[in-house]
């Protein structure tokens, strides 16, 4: 499992004190982001190589401006052409769930336009990132 910690700022928050709906997505794809450079993938748009398919959010409890959060990251599924990834953000402080999400991403060929399967060699690093 990866983990990344953020800290919401002001600016993420909504007129209820609280943070915005729309910026846990965020937190998600930051997330998203390092769990492929810890598979070693680059952020190089030019030889990029999945498709976000799907993303979902729960919201459990509510965040606050300058809260230190928790972001983790683990496979629940891997398939012959996507796989899905899933998420808990979580109070840096407490380990309290504030939010759970998850994301179905495919392997890609932007030059063709289509889906691909998954090499066996990706595949395998997958595998070692599935949920216990």
């Amino acid at each position: 499992m990866e983990s990344i910690t953020v800290t919401s700022r002001f600016c993420e928050t909504d007129a209820l004190g609280h943070i915005n709906n729309i910026t846990y997505f965020i937190y998600l794809e930051e997330a998203r982001i390092k769990f492929f450079e810890a598979l070693g993938f680059e952020m190089d748009t030019t030889d990029w190589r999945f498709i976000l398919a799907s993303t979902k959010c729960d919201f459990v409890s509510q965040g606050y401006f300058n809260q230190e959060l928790k972001v983790t990251t683990c496979l629940s599924k891997i398939g012959s052409k996507s796989f899905q990834l899933e998420h808990d953000i979580l109070c840096g402080k407490t380990d309290q769930l504030i939010a759970r999400g998850s994301a179905v991403m495919v392997y890609f060929d932007f030059l063709q336009q289509q889906s691909q399967m998954i090499p066996e060699l990706l595949k395998a690093q997958l595998t070692e990132h599935l949920c216990s």
